[in-house]
């Protein structure tokens, strides 16, 4: 099987969707406004019903998948595991913070307001803190990667994230004396990742209690797929729709949100794998501890985001450009994993 049947025929072209759905969601809010109006009456504590159920319907499926008794695996490489929570939890948010600060704040300082700049800050702060969940498995899977290791890393950070994120944005956030509503952070937080992941945990028990791992994996999970798929398309719309204006007053900010972000990209990545090298870790599983990292859990960074900010907000336009840029980069650096085999194992 070559490298590209791997990666589904939505996923790999995931840049157009989301181009498709801005388009989409730039139409309603410049010819239907009164859809917007609509969605805009269903909010309860600042968060947005309609949204919440979407973004569920794209997070418990991505935690069903999750195996996480296979914690108790953690010992097996756990050279690898200790240098993903270190680039996940040690690298990850602050080199997101410190270049999105010097972009936002000092090169674009002539080009973009001081209010945008801050506000896209804090987008960059809320994707860069949160590691990838479940495209890591496809990353995995087209550089050949170890997928019992690729289990545990994801895994292991789903339950730190239940402990490091709200910190850690806090603490990020501080340091440029960003004001937080931290309770509306805290709620989010449970909303989208504490009760997926306990509803995942009692899910797969029943199942396998009940009708076994075969039936849970290959019948009931692959039932979500299209579900995920359409989720993720409505929950895009959405967003663009409540941004429209936002977007046609500032079209450039689109590119100069993605610059920094593509720089993170590239640059966890490159520490990752360089130190993985170093570590002389194996290559199949350098290459998803490489990737883990460098790619970003962007539904729980846009859920975050709208609860906090609003969908409206340039917050949530700022985490919505990691979905649109992260595909084709990290399909790049599968290639290069992919044509480095050979230097990595000399």
């Amino acid at each position: 099987m070559s490298n590209n049947s791997k990666i589904s025929f939505f996923d790999k072209y995931l840049t157009v969707w989301v181009i498709i759905c801005m388009v989409i969601g730039i139409i309603i809010s410049q010819y239907f406004p009164f859809v917007i109006e609509f969605l805009s009456k269903f909010e309860y504590a600042q968060i947005s019903i309609p949204m919440a159920i979407l973004i569920w319907i794209m997070i418990y499926p991505m935690m069903l998948k999750i195996d996480f008794n296979s914690i108790k695996r953690v010992k097996d490489n756990l050279r690898a595991i200790v240098l993903t929570w270190c680039v996940n939890w040690l690298i990850q948010p602050f080199s997101m913070y410190l270049i999105s600060l010097i972009f936002f704040t000092i090169i674009y300082q002539t080009i973009m307001t001081a209010d945008l700049a801050t506000q896209y800050l804090i987008g960059a702060v809320l994707l860069g803190t949160a590691p990838c969940t479940a495209m890591v498995f496809v990353w995995s899977e087209l550089t050949n990667g170890n997928p019992a290791y690729t289990l545990v890393q994801v895994a292991t950070n789903d339950i730190i994230i239940l402990f490091a994120y709200v910190p850690i944005v806090t603490y990020l956030l501080g340091i440029s004396k960003i004001a937080i509503p931290y309770d509306t952070l805290i709620l989010s937080v449970i909303l989208f990742v504490v009760i997926p992941f306990i509803a995942s945990i009692i899910t797969r028990k029943y199942f396998i209690n009940n009708k076994g791992v075969d039936y849970l994996e290959n019948t009931f999970i692959p039932k979500f797929n299209n579900i995920t798929t359409i989720g993720l398309l409505l929950t895009l719309i959405f967003i663009f729709s409540f941004q429209g204006n936002l977007i046609l007053s500032n079209p450039q900010d689109i590119v100069l949100i993605a610059i920094p972000f593509a720089i993170q990209i590239f640059l966890v990545f490159t520490i990752a794998y360089l130190s993985a090298k170093v570590l002389k870790i194996p290559q199949n599983i350098a290459a998803p501890a490489s990737m883990v990292g460098a790619s970003n859990f962007f539904e729980l960074a846009v859920a975050i985001a709208i609860a906090l900010y609003g969908i409206g907000s340039p917050v949530a336009l700022a985490t919505t450009v990691g979905v649109l840029i992260e595909v084709p980069l990290m399909l790049l650096l599968v290639k290069i994993i992919n044509n480095t085999k050979e230097w990595y194992n000399s």
